[in-house]
């Protein structure tokens, strides 16, 4: 499917109705769980896993490196022998395609498991800069051969003469370097501590990454000296194999409490709940300051949209739900005032600039947009109905984002639609069932 053009149905639909859906697993912990479960002693069950192109990547590098894998995707489950701690193949060229999670975790593995290493990427992650997280690990005595430009894949990787100790990383750019290498720092001998430098203001993603190892019984000392945060790794006690239930992906279920905002209806995602240990929860709690309610029952968060999608616009810091900046952008071209998103600098070094994606896509609907620096500023406008193709970068959040206009204001094309399967490859045809179900 080349092009999706997504059919307009706020005219007729009623504040009672309920859209109900069931997303796919996190792709966050899904990979955490899978890297995890693959250092572990003995057999691990994953379930309600997540079956999208990053979570088949990771499960690919794995394969490469001798973790045998059990996949069922019919029944959302992966059982994986773990290899307790001792990656079995010591030599290995690892491609991580376009999966941002893989690339990261993938690397600080390798770099701390004793061999010689090759590895590339899609043409679209050699972009994404590695800088600060590969000088972290030269500084640990891994020694890396750069293919093309420095910094960035593909790259040969030496970790023989690799050693514990103690490492600067800064975060600012992506948490998952630190979560890379908190979950794989107990390999080395005499442990690793990891101080944080960097303008991150909160690391939610890093604190799932901590739970989940708790999970498979690893702890992390998290130590607090002069204002700097250390994660503090011991030598030796590894992980053991469990069953694990993997939570359905907040950052997914994010668009339905979106379209129940601009649709002014409700929404409900199965197993879905407040206390999820997912970052954009937040986001969902967000949205009642739009005028939405939340309440919870059995089946997960019951979503109020505002009465006849009537809102104002806010001003938000994303910084630590990052993701869902595109879906705000969305939600803000119907409010009835201006919105602010700051704290997103580094969604521009993404699967795409996501600040320039927002700013270039949205006015080519007539909504006048400010930037600054990582901040923007989307000036609501009356909009008409003329064809508009929406350009997705091959950025599955901009398809998925970008629908959602288009369920109130006809006209939206979204091209290259598939680029979606990066983390919920059944999105659009999941909307289609919406919109068929909600126009009757």
């Amino acid at each position: 499917m080349e092009k999706y053009r997504v059919k307009s149905i706020f005219n007729n639909i009623e504040s009672s109705e309920v859209i109900r859906v069931k997303v796919p697993g996190s792709k966050s912990i899904t990979n955490r769980a899978l890297l995890i479960a693959a250092l572990a002693d003995g057999e691990s069950r994953l379930s309600g896993a997540l079956f999208s192109n990053d979570a088949k990547n990771m499960i690919d590098c794995l394969n490469v490196l001798g973790i045998k894998t059990d996949m069922d995707e019919e029944n959302e489950t992966i059982i994986l022998q773990g290899c307790g701690g001792k990656i079995p193949v010591k030599e290995a060229s690892i491609n991580v395609g376009s999966a941002g999670t893989a690339a990261r975790f993938i690397t600080a593995l390798l770099a701390f498991s004793g061999g010689i290493y090759h590895l590339d990427s899609s043409e679209q992650m050699k972009k994404r800069p590695m800088k600060p997280f590969l000088d972290a690990l030269i500084s640990l005595g891994v020694i890396i051969k750069y293919d093309e430009i420095e910094g960035h894949f593909p790259f040969t990787l030496d970790s023989r003469e690799v050693r514990g100790g103690e490492i600067r990383l800064d975060t600012s750019i992506s948490s998952q370097f630190l979560s890379a290498v908190i979950m794989t720092g107990f390999l080395l001998k005499g442990g690793l501590k990891t101080i944080i430098t960097g303008g991150r203001e909160s690391l939610p993603y890093v604190n799932m990454t901590v739970k989940v190892m708790e999970d498979f019984g690893v702890t992390v000392d998290i130590d607090n000296e002069d204002g700097l945060i250390s994660y503090i790794l011991k030598e030796g006690k590894g992980y053991m194999a469990r069953k694990y239930d993997i939570e359905p992906d907040v950052s997914a279920a994010c668009y339905f409490y979106a379209m129940a905002e601009i649709l002014g209806c409700r929404a409900c995602v199965e197993g879905v709940h407040l206390d999820s240990i997912q970052g954009d929860i937040e986001f969902v709690k967000l949205l009642k300051k739009m005028g939405a309610s939340l309440s919870e029952d059995e089946h997960g968060i019951v979503f109020q949209g505002a009465e006849e999608g009537n809102y104002e616009g806010i001003e938000a810091n994303l910084n630590s739900f990052s993701d869902q900046a595109l879906t705000l952008a969305a939600i803000s071209v119907f409010a009835k005032s201006p919105t602010k998103i700051t704290g997103v600098a580094h969604i521009c070094l993404q699967e795409s600039n996501r600040l320039i994606a927002i700013k270039t896509e949205l006015e080519k609907l007539g909504i006048r947009t400010k930037m600054g620096k990582g901040e923007i500023t989307i000036f609501p406008n009356r909009m008409d109905d003329t064809e508009v193709e929406i350009e997705t970068y091959e950025d599955h959040r901009v398809a998925m984002a970008f629908s959602l206009i288009g369920l109130r204001r006809d006209g939206i094309v979204i091209n290259n639609p598939e680029c979606s399967a990066k983390t919920f490859k059944d999105y659009f045809r999941v909307l289609d069932g919406i919109t068929a179900t909600l126009s009757l």
